[in-house]
């Protein structure tokens, strides 16, 4: 549909797909305010791509005698679950610079093009851009990464036998590596925008030993650790 494109978070949009991964979406459409459509019942622009955006996730997630293909999570659109479930691109743009909270600003660290308008995705290319490279006061950018990192630590970890690595939440496991990437990227792209290139784990660690950000040997061993997390965890 032209105007509208489907913006892939999280494991999709960081190229690293498990076999139970949902998808992280979020819809953005790139029609003007108070238009209509032309059909033979006209509806209101913003009618008509909640619609398709309700079509989408009903396709990819119903039921069927075969299983569903995916569980859809859209809470990193703008405002999350309180937000429209298609936003225009402008109130998009306007969010991410005025309201969003530092760790939706980690999110879309992973956020790239999954279908649609190009026009519409190079326009927001450009507006993640902008975001990840503004520059940024890194102790609180710290102390906010550390807050998130604790808050989904104490939310996500049992307090039961803690004798088990937990691959994805344990200290120093694959969550504890996008983190520290993620704050890499939010420290750093505003003098090294080759950092918002790209969005996934291993080419941004890639960077960051190539810039002298991280050291060579740092970068080479976050990057084994996290395939090797990432390996059992498919295993």
């Amino acid at each position: 549909t032209p105007g509208f494109i489907v913006v892939a978070y999280g494991k999709m949009g960081g190229l690293e797909m498990g076999y139970k991964s949902d998808l992280d979406l979020v819809f953005l459409h790139s029609a003007k305010a108070n238009q209509v459509t032309d059909g033979v019942r006209s509806i209101d622009n913003s009618t008509f791509f909640m619609r398709l955006g309700q079509r989408i996730i009903h396709l990819l997630s119903t039921p069927t005698h075969s299983g569903r293909a995916y569980e859809i999570d859209m809470r990193l659109r703008p405002s999350g679950n309180s937000g429209m479930l298609v936003s225009s691109l402008a109130a998009f743009e306007k969010y991410q610079r005025e309201a969003a909270w530092t760790w939706e600003h980690q999110a879309l660290v992973r956020a790239r093009f999954a279908a649609g308008d190009p026009a519409v995705a190079a326009r927001v290319a450009q507006v993640r851009k902008d975001i990840l490279c503004k520059p940024r006061e890194h102790a609180e950018l710290a102390r906010d990464v550390v807050k998130m990192r604790r808050r989904m630590s104490e939310h996500l970890l049992s307090e039961g036998d803690n004798t088990l690595f937990h691959l994805k939440q344990g200290s120093g496991g694959i969550v504890d590596i996008e983190f520290m990437v993620q704050f890499a990227v939010l420290a750093w792209a505003h003098s090294h925008p080759e950092l918002a290139r790209w969005s996934d784990n291993v080419r941004i660690l890639e960077v960051l030993g190539k810039e002298g950000l991280f050291s060579s040997d740092e970068a080479q061993d976050l990057t084994q650790a996290y395939l090797d997390y990432r390996g059992a965890a498919h295993q």
